[in-house]
């Protein structure tokens, strides 16, 4: 029996010296390790070994087993990754920096007005940052002047995960991370994907886009908000924005104000974009709170600043002309690909 499990590995070891493609391995895979191979056929003649001799011809038996199997891996392994760095070589070289003769696709509407926007207010010294889609209930409610019995919480139907975290239901679930991770002063907006549990209709979405953005500073006022509102919402437009404040209500901001523009498309005249009122609301904003300063590990008696949340999902639709906003989510590139 030992020196038939001898002439079986001598017999696999001269057939892997052989074998050069996969299909090669497989056929000695198949010849040795099948239902009907060669080591596979050895354990049942183990009852005939002499009792004293048993253990040790088992343990040949699968130290032989393991052999084969993992010389077959191995080599599997080498040939495969061979084959693939002989692909790679032989592939068609594309140079991915010149410019498309023939390319039909195009930026979505969302993303072609976001890189505007943050041009902008790159061009003002705004650091971007990127907020997170699955937020803890603090930072989304509590650390933005929320807590758990403020009635704030009841106008936002929440989509709740098992692990007791949500998605985030507002960019403003960013603001003490940005706080924390930048201390001030500090200049950075924050695009984000924000999800609540709402009826969908022509203008509202249970998935939609918002951008927003702080200013922390020394003596930073409300002035310093209209500024640059109106410059961002100037250069978005591409002309003299005018800007009015209304009072608001925001848990995070004091004052909070709900900031409108004068209609671009009739100068405020009434139209159908302004739904005739010659004003489009598009950004709540305020100064932040004091208690979401102290949340973001600063000292409100010596910083202040301004917060403001826009409407990016609405601004695209005034952008583009288009009135229903379950198109930008849709991926209908009849209507999306002429925007």
């Amino acid at each position: 029996m030992k020196d038939k499990i001898n002439e079986i590995l001598n017999a696999f070891n001269a057939s892997m010296t052989g074998a050069s493609t996969l299909d090669d391995l497989e056929k000695i895979r198949v010849n040795y390790l099948g239902k009907k191979g060669l080591v596979t056929g050895l354990m049942p003649l183990l009852k005939d070994v002499p009792f004293d001799q048993k253990r040790e011809v088992g343990i040949m038996i699968n130290s032989l087993k393991s052999e084969v199997e993992g010389r077959l891996t191995k080599e599997k392994e080498s040939m495969e990754q061979k084959q693939m760095e002989q692909s790679i070589k032989s592939a068609k070289k594309i140079d991915i920096t010149r410019p498309c003769d023939t390319c039909v696709g195009s930026l979505h509407p969302r993303t072609k007005f976001q890189k505007e926007i943050e041009d902008v207010f790159i061009s003002m010294g705004f650091n971007v940052e990127d907020g997170r889609e699955i937020e803890t209930e603090y930072n989304n409610f509590d650390a933005v002047n929320v807590p758990q019995t403020h009635p704030a919480r009841d106008t936002q139907d929440t989509f709740w995960l098992d692990n007791g975290e949500l998605l985030k239901t507002q960019t403003s679930a960013s603001q003490n991370r940005i706080l924390r991770k930048y201390g001030g002063p500090l200049k950075v907006i924050f695009p984000g994907r924000c999800f609540r549990n709402e009826a969908v209709d022509h203008s509202h979405e249970n998935t939609f886009f918002q951008i927003e953005g702080m200013m922390v500073g020394e003596n930073i006022s409300v002035a310093n908000l209209l500024y640059f509102m109106k410059k961002m919402l100037s250069e978005i437009f591409k002309t003299e924005i005018e800007v009015r404040n209304r009072p608001g209500f925001f848990p995070f901001t004091e004052p909070s104000f709900e900031m409108d523009i004068k209609c671009p498309y009739c100068g405020g005249k009434g139209c159908a974009v302004c739904k005739k009122g010659g004003w489009i609301e598009l950004c709540p904003c305020g100064m932040i709170h004091p208690n979401v300063l102290r949340e973001g590990g600063l000292d409100p008696e010596k910083y202040s600043g301004f917060a403001f949340g826009l409407g990016f999902d609405r601004l695209v639709m005034i952008k583009t002309g288009l009135d229903e906003i379950r198109n930008l989510n849709s991926g209908n590139l009849k209507v999306l690909k002429q925007l």
